[in-house]
């Protein structure tokens, strides 16, 4: 862009960050790397920088990277919003850190950030993973009191943890519950 006598803003390098997350091999460290250089070039980083950075590094299987932006935010008078700690439970679901997980979710409301469907799924899916499915079972139980209405991805994720604990009995009344809201799945509980 400066070879071209483009100057680069904070649109811009938000795009370049958000793109080094896609395509078949995630780039988190030029993510990192424009992070640091915004000030260089006189940008100043944004909740969308640091949401796009830590998901970079989230789906590079930097999870511990991921988790050190986040605490950043606030020293750079940021404030971590519903789409940054998104980003961070999905890196702690990706890394397999389910008490990390299930540590933001609970951080949210202390913050000021609303959970919603997705920030829930992500720890059920790292309980499901970690083979907690009790874990899982609280998680969704505690979405009506949250306001939150479970979808899809929600029973799938907790009735493939009943399945992995072979808690058959368990999945299936989630799989009826489910149906009851009017939900489809497509899981295969085995017999």
């Amino acid at each position: 862009m400066l070879e071209v006598r483009v100057v680069p803003n904070e649109i811009t390098d938000n795009a370049a960050i958000s793109a080094c997350e896609k395509g078949s091999q995630v780039q988190w460290q030029l993510a990192l790397n424009s992070v640091r250089l915004m000030p260089d070039v006189r940008l100043v980083p944004n909740e969308i920088t640091y949401s796009a950075a830590i998901s970079s590094c989230g789906k590079g299987g930097q999870w511990q990277l991921a988790l050190n932006l986040l605490s950043l935010m606030p020293a750079v008078r940021l404030v971590p919003n519903e789409i940054t700690y998104i980003v961070a439970v999905s890196a702690c679901e990706n890394g397999g850190q389910w008490q990390l997980a299930l540590s933001l979710l609970s951080l949210m409301p202390d913050v000021r950030v609303v959970p919603n469907v997705i920030t829930y799924n992500a720890p059920i899916s790292a309980c499901k993973k970690a083979g907690q499915w009790q874990l899982a079972l609280d998680l969704l139980s505690h979405m009506p009191a949250a306001r939150v209405v479970p979808n899809e991805i929600t029973y799938n994720a907790a009735i493939s943890a009943c399945e992995q604990s072979y808690e058959i009995e368990r999945g299936l009344q989630l799989l009826w519950e489910s149906k009851e809201r009017g939900g489809s799945l497509s899981v295969g509980l085995t017999e």
